[in-house]
C-alpha cells in the first residue's frame, strides 16, 4: 500500500554533538543489525522507504523529532553503520555528498559486484528522482540532500530533501525500488513536510498526464512552435492584444485570457534553455522520462511547456501539493483527519522488537521504550493522519 504522511520538518541550522552521533551509531547499529538478522535487507529497504518508521527511528536514538536534521543526521549516521557484510551500502548525502552520488553508486557496484548494466542503470535512477523532485514536483523545495541506499541485489530506497530558506520549511521525499510502476506517475512511497502550499505545480501524477503528452509533442515539433506559442502565451497573459482580436469573433487569445489565473502570471518562466530544447528535438524522445532526463532540462522549461499545454492546448494539469495530509494544519476540507493509531501501534511494535533483542545495556532499552512511548502518546495527542 502507498503511504503517505507530513510531519513537522522546520529547517533548523547547526550540527548535531559528536557525544549524540556516537550514541547514535552504537544504538542504531545495534537495532539494525536485529533488523537484518530476523528479517533481511530488503525489510530494511521497505523500513527506510515508510516516512513514518524513518522518523520514529530518529527520535528513539536521541535525535529531535520535528527538525529538517533528522534526515540528514540519520542518514549520516545510517552511512557509517552499513557495511557490505550487512547487504547494503549508501550513495550520496547531504550537499557535496550528494554531489558525489555518481561515484558512490559506482564503487557500491563494484564492491557488490553489479554488472555495468546495473551500474549504469542504478546512475539513471539517481538521476531521475533527483529531476522529479526537483523540477517535476515544483514545491518551492530545492533539493539539498540526495542519498541512495542499494542492497547486494540491486534494490534501492531514494531519501532526499529540499529546503525553502523564506518559509523556514524543509521536504523529505521517499521512494522505493519494488513499488515503482513509472517514475513520472506518483512515484513516491511518501512525502513529508509541515506546510500544504495552495498551488503546486505537480508534473508527476497521474493527474498531468496529458500535459506530459501534450509538452512531449511540442518538443518533437521543435522549438519554433514551443517560442511561437510561448510569445503567445506572454502577450495575452501580459494583456497584450493584438488589434485584430477586437473584431469579428472572439479571437484564440481572448480565450486564452479567460482562462489565465494569478498562479499561471507568477510561475511563467524567465529561464528556458533552448539549445537543451534544441538537442531534445534531434534526440526525438520517445517518453516523457527520457525527455525529462535530457541535460539543461530545468523547472523553467518544464513549466513553460507545461503552462502551454495547460492554457493554449487545454492539457489537463494538476496544481494539487503532492502532500495531503498534515498534523499542523487543519481545515473545513476535513484535514487532517485523526490519526492512525493502528498504523502508529504497528511501528512501535516493530521497533520495541528489535529494541528488545538488541545487545545493548538494560539502561538503554529502557530509555529508548519509553522514547518510543512518548512518540506514540505525543501523536494521538495531535490531529494528523499517517494513511496505508
Amino acid at each position: 500500500m502507498r503511504k503517505v504522511a507530513i510531519v513537522d520538518l522546520p529547517l533548523h541550522g547547526g550540527k548535531a554533538p559528536a557525544w549524540l552521533i556516537s550514541r547514535m551509531k552504537r544504538l542504531g547499529k545495534a537495532i539494525i543489525t536485529v533488523i537484518l538478522k530476523e528479517f533481511s535487507y530488503r525489510e530494511l529497504l521497505r523500513r527506510l522507504a515508510d516516512p513514518l518508521w524513518f522518523q520514529s527511528l530518529s527520535y528513539v536514538l536521541g535525535y529531535d523529532w520535528d527538525s529538517s536534521g533528522t534526515t540528514t543526521v540519520l542518514t549520516g549516521v545510517l552511512r557509517e553503520i552499513l557495511s557490505p557484510d550487512m547487504g547494503i551500502l549508501v550513495a550520496g548525502g547531504k550537499g557535496k555528498k550528494a554531489l558525489n552520488t555518481p561515484n558512490d553508486i559506482i564503487r557500491i557496484g563494484q564492491i557488490f559486484h553489479f554488472s555495468e548494466k546495473k551500474i549504469q542503470e542504478l546512475l539513471r535512477i539517481s538521476r531521475l528522482v533527483a529531476k522529479v523532485d526537483n523540477a517535476l514536483i515544483q514545491d518551492e523545495h530545492a533539493l539539498y540532500h540526495h542519498a541512495m541506499f542499494i542492497s547486494k541485489d540491486g534494490s534501492w530506497t531514494v531519501i532526499q530533501q529540499g529546503m525553502n530558506p523564506r518559509l523556514k520549511t524543509a521536504r523529505r521525499y521517499h521512494w522505493l525500488s519494488e513499488i515503482i510502476q513509472s517514475f513520472t506517475l506518483d512515484p513516491h512511497y511518501g512525502i513529508l513536510g509541515n506546510l500544504k502550499l495552495p498551488f503546486v505545480l505537480n508534473m508527476a501524477t497521474k493527474e498531468s498526464i496529458e500535459a506530459q503528452e501534450v509538452s512531449l509533442d511540442l518538443v518533437r515539433d521543435g522549438i519554433r512552435t514551443i517560442k511561437r506559442d510561448l510569445e503567445r502565451l506572454i502577450s495575452t497573459t501580459m494583456r497584450i492584444k493584438k488589434l485584430t482580436s477586437f473584431f469579428g469573433e472572439e479571437k484564440e487569445e481572448n480565450v486564452i485570457l479567460r482562462k489565465i489565473k494569478p498562479i499561471h502570471i507568477r510561475l511563467l518562466p524567465t529561464k528556458i534553455n533552448w539549445t537543451a530544447l534544441e538537442r531534445a528535438y534531434e534526440i526525438q524522445p520517445k517518453t516523457y522520462e527520457e525527455f525529462i532526463l535530457l541535460r539543461g532540462i530545468g523547472p523553467g522549461t518544464i513549466r513553460a511547456l507545461a503552462l502551454i499545454a495547460e492554457l493554449i492546448y487545454d492539457a489537463k494539469l494538476c496544481w494539487k501539493d503532492p502532500i495531503r495530509y498534515t498534523f499542523a494544519v487543519g481545515g473545513k476540507d476535513g484535514v487532517p483527519y485523526p490519526v492512525n493509531i493502528r498504523r502508529m501501534e504497528k511501528v512501535a511494535e516493530f521497533l520495541e522488537r528489535a529494541i528488545e533483542e538488541a545487545r545493548i545495556g538494560k539502561t538503554e532499552k529502557i530509555i529508548m521504550l519509553k522514547k518510543l512511548s512518548k512518540l506514540l502518546g505525543r501523536t494521538n495527542d495531535q490531529t494528523g493522519e499517517i494513511m496505508d
